[in-house]
């Protein structure tokens, strides 16, 4: 590509824990020539290593978030940011964009570091097995950089081989040849080569080739250029990975964002942070969830900014559709992805009770001009959707704290996204948190596998596997309210089950566009971007950068010309 090379990635982390060493470690290498390091046992192990850190340039932090779950039927934009042109739809999502970019300058450097590991490779001594292992791992990585690309932005340049120098020309190579070349045969060698499990917590495992097949497979099954057969292989290798594994679903939905707990028998894969070198500034990306899925709630009376509830920078707001898809009475999910209360942190901003409000009978005449609550009381309540009938005009007029009901949502106030708080941050500014990224889960290979089963027309299948998911999500003693029947089994159910239990992890936009889904949803259910959605955007614009740099020019994708 045009891209220089870049065969030493950045240090970048593995796991949250302090002073563990069974955790894969991204190692920095430098002041070395790569062209003979990259050679050497050691070199070879650090080379592969630094193909793990691309992935860190996108997945954890604001331009993954905003990439896959902005401009979608789940989430519009809040009050702050800079990328809201990735919910409106309009001009400023364009070939100059930032964001574009940098995905695709990233995730080529990843690929040609991956290209570089393989190339060199040959001549190395060391035990066999190790080696085809290791370049398992490395083709698992470059299958999952080309399928990322492929999907974002359609046809795009097809290299197996490492551009050392500054390269001019570019091709174009089809989607379809992209899979046939690069993404299916690089994931079949990781399967035949991955072991079921890594002594190094974090490195690709063949469960984990599995399921990106599966997913690789299943989204090819519903372009022009599928193959036949591609539902049913999907549906097979997700049942490996479901069947074939010790993976297990926890008991309490809740437990999956337990900051403690996220080595869990539900992980197929994760992208690592640590939390010493997130602390320390070694790690200069982390997880960045934590920031973005938060209302503006630290100028509330009572309120200050803290480290528990945390830094909210008010980015994504969740559309009223997302909020209409739990039923509360019988699903437990919606209350465990989502913060309703805030608990008075100071004292200094706490409301008194008025005159006015004790003539208006709303309390007692003595408890004028003295605080309504004190600190650690509620200070704000939102009791979120289908409760609103609890929360009257009158009730929230004599409440000390304040309610938000929903149509007192605006881009400041709205429900708080729970999953990615983290509260172990140094202090109340910090940016990095600890929490690993996760990729690949056992529930969303259910849903997968339910997806390809439907395709397959065996709804009962699909039932089954949805069921499964939502039995573990019900309200106790309601498991059997929540199940759902065969013939109720449609994509667009499947669709809604994937935002009950996904949302917020970085699936949405690349789900809709799977499925063909994007304009139709977003012009139903996302009113700031229904107006200038067009079919042209299920696939983002080739960076400007790629094509001025590219001997004659590149093509641009239809709409962004």
């Amino acid at each position: 590509m045009k891209i220089k090379i870049w065969l030493i990635a950045f240090l970048m982390t593995a796991f949250l824990n302090q002073s563990c060493s069974d955790f894969l470690k991204e190692e920095l290498v430098s002041d070395v020539s790569s062209a003979s390091y990259y050679t050497t046992p050691q070199g070879f192990e650090d080379a592969v290593n630094a193909t793990y850190s691309w992935m860190k340039q996108f997945f954890p932090i604001e331009i993954g978030f905003t990439m896959t779950v902005f401009g979608t039927d789940t989430y519009t934009n809040g009050a702050d940011g800079s990328w809201k042109m990735y919910n409106f739809y309009n001009g400023d999502l364009n070939p100059i964009n930032g964001f574009a970019r940098e995905l695709w300058q990233n995730f080529y450097r990843g690929i040609n570091q991956a290209n570089a590991t393989i190339n060199r490779s040959g001549a190395i001594q060391i035990d066999q097995k190790l080696k085809d292992t290791r370049l398992a791992e490395v083709r698992f990585l470059r299958a999952l950089y080309y399928f990322t690309l492929t999907t974002t932005y359609g046809d795009l340049h097809l290299s197996l081989e490492e551009t050392e120098g500054v390269e001019i020309t570019a091709n174009r190579t089809p989607q379809s040849e992209i899979y046939k070349q690069a993404i299916i045969p690089d994931l079949e060698f990781a399967i035949a080569n991955l072991p079921n499990s890594q002594n190094n917590y974090g490195r690709a495992t063949k469960p984990a080739a599995e399921f990106l097949l599966g997913k690789v497979l299943l989204t090819r099954s519903y372009k022009s250029f599928a193959e036949s057969g591609d539902a049913a292989r999907a549906e097979a290798l997700l049942s490996n990975v479901i069947n074939n594994y010790n993976f297990k679903l926890l008991s309490d939905f809740a437990a999956l964002w337990e900051i403690a707990n996220e080595r869990n028998s539900e992980v197929v894969f994760a992208i690592q942070n640590s939390k010493s070198q997130v602390d320390e500034g070694i790690d200069v990306q982390g997880h960045r969830g934590h920031l973005y899925f938060l209302m503006e709630y630290d100028i509330l009376p009572g309120m200050t900014r803290d480290i528990a509830n945390g830094r909210p920078w008010k980015r994504f707001r969740p559309t009223p559709f997302l909020l209409s898809l739990w039923n509360r009475d019988i699903d437990s999910r919606y209350d465990k992805t989502f913060k309703h209360a805030w608990l008075a942190n100071t004292a200094g901003n706490i409301p008194k009770w008025s005159a006015d409000e004790a003539a208006k009978g709303f309390v007692d005449a003595s408890l004028v001009g003295k605080p309504k609550f004190a600190v650690g009381d509620t200070a704000v309540y939102i009791p979120g959707p289908g409760k609103d009938n609890l929360w009257p005009a009158d009730r929230q007029a004599r409440t000390r704290y304040i309610v938000y009901t929903t149509d007192e949502y605006d881009e400041r106030r709205f429900p708080s996204l729970n999953k990615w708080i983290d509260a172990t941050r140094p202090d109340r500014q910090k940016e990095q948190g600890q929490r690993d990224f996760v990729l690949m889960r056992l529930a969303d290979a259910h849903l997968l596998r339910a997806e390809a089963r439907l395709k397959l027309g065996n709804t009962q299948g699909a039932a089954e596997d949805i069921n499964l998911i939502r039995r573990r999500g019900a309200q106790p003693g309601k498991a059997a309210d929540m199940e759902i029947s065969a013939a109720q089994v449609t994509l667009d159910f499947i669709l809604d089950e994937r935002a009950r239990e996904l949302v917020g992890e970085g699936h949405r936009w690349w789900d809709l566009v799977r499925t063909g889904k994007l304009v139709e949803r977003v012009r139903l259910h996302n009113a700031q971007a229904a107006p200038n959605i067009q079919d042209f955007h299920v696939l983002r614009p080739i960076p400007q950068s790629q094509i001025d740099r590219t001997l004659g020019g590149y093509p641009q994708n239809p709409g962004y010309n």
